[in-house]
Order: structure tokens, then C-alpha cells, then sequence
């Protein structure tokens, strides 16, 4: 997969990861080996959950923001829902 994506991982505790990559397989199999991210490493396993492309880096990273300021109920829907949430 080629491009910018931001990310949603369900961990193992049932907690909700945000982040963006370049490299979805990669940066997938990172958190799965506890080099990802403090926060995923005592969560383990992860699964992703939700994945939506940017054009960019900057817009990958306006993305990661905003569904990090959702409360978890929405974050649900946007993962049900496959992708956009209107109003953000």
C-alpha cells in the first residue's frame, strides 16, 4: 500500500490506537512485535481495525488529530461505518 494512511489498532485490552504511516504492513507488524509504540507494546495483540488514505503526511496528521478528539462511542462508529464521520 502506497501513500499515507491513518490508522485505527483494537489492542488485546480492547483500548483504541490511532497513528498514521507510510507502510501499513510494516508499521502493522512493528506494533505486533512491541516496537511500534509504547502504548500498543503491553497491549499486544493489535489488530487494525480502521484505515483511511491520505494524500499526505500533513493530512494523515490533521486525520490522527481529529479522530484522537473523539469521544471512544464515535471512534466505534467511524470503524463501523468504514470512514468519514460527520460533523468532526
Amino acid at each position: 500500500m502506497s501513500g499515507w494512511h491513518c490508522y485505527m489498532l483494537e489492542c488485546a485490552d480492547g483500548t483504541l490506537y490511532t497513528g498514521i504511516t507510510n507502510d501499513l504492513e510494516k508499521r502493522l507488524a512493528a506494533h505486533n512485535s512491541g516496537t511500534a509504540s509504547k502504548c500498543t507494546r503491553s497491549r499486544l495483540p493489535v489488530k487494525l481495525v480502521f484505515t483511511e488514505g491520505q494524500p499526505d503526511r500533513a493530512a494523515a496528521s490533521r486525520r490522527e488529530a481529529q479522530i484522537k478528539r473523539l469521544p471512544r462511542s464515535a471512534k466505534l462508529t467511524l470503524i463501523a461505518r468504514g470512514g468519514v464521520l460527520w460533523p468532526l
